[in-house]
């Protein structure tokens, strides 16, 4: 199973710090797990024209390459005026209208406010919907008071993760499975 946590931001650390969580999380409980944190801020990412995601070279080529291969996608992004940020937006926009068939995604979301906790709803579970993905229907909101000097220091916020990440899991092999099965029942 290959699962890409993506770090949607080029700004700021506190999506990072959860998204490293997830990573060690991953790491400890689930080893047989391949897990690729990728946070758009170590990358330069072009914007998209249009083109087919193959066409792609470079950071662009290799990030919607590696999050096309993936079975599931775990998703960080902050809360930016009401908003999810234009780096995570640009990188749905270079993938394939069905990019995530086939695909498990949840989500986690680090905001200022907690008046941001439906952003997740309105915006960003809409956008994964239309690009096929099977969502984890709970997912995890963080606000600014549960992170001191770049840690998360609220212990339901880290329950929440290991809880979002074991159901990542879960359902992804379902999943897999599933589809194992029906395709087992075609005799070619």
């Amino acid at each position: 199973m290959k699962i890409i946590g993506l770090s949607g931001s080029i700004v700021g650390s506190k999506t990072r710090t959860a998204m490293s969580q997830v990573s060690k999380e991953i790491a400890e409980k689930y080893p047989e797990v391949e897990f690729n944190l990728i946070d758009l801020a170590e990358y330069t990412i072009q914007f998209s024209d249009g083109r087919n995601y193959l066409e792609y070279t470079g950071d662009t080529g290799y990030v919607t390459k590696q999050i096309m291969e993936a079975d599931a996608i775990i998703i960080g992004t902050p809360i930016f005026q009401a908003s999810i940020p234009a780096t995570l937006k640009n990188i749905f926009d270079l993938l394939p209208e069905k990019a995530f068939w086939d695909k498990v995604a949840s989500i986690i979301i680090t905001a200022g406010s907690p008046k941001h906790f439906l952003i997740a709803e309105q915006q960003l579970k809409p956008i994964l919907s239309y690009m096929k993905a099977q969502l984890v229907q709970s997912y995890v909101f963080i606000e600014e008071k549960d992170f001191y000097r770049k840690e998360i220091i609220n212990d339901d916020v880290t329950f929440r993760i290991q809880r979002l990440i074991e159901d990542t899991v879960v359902l992804t092999e379902t999943y897999t499975s599933i589809r194992e099965a029906k395709e087992a029942e075609y005799d070619f």
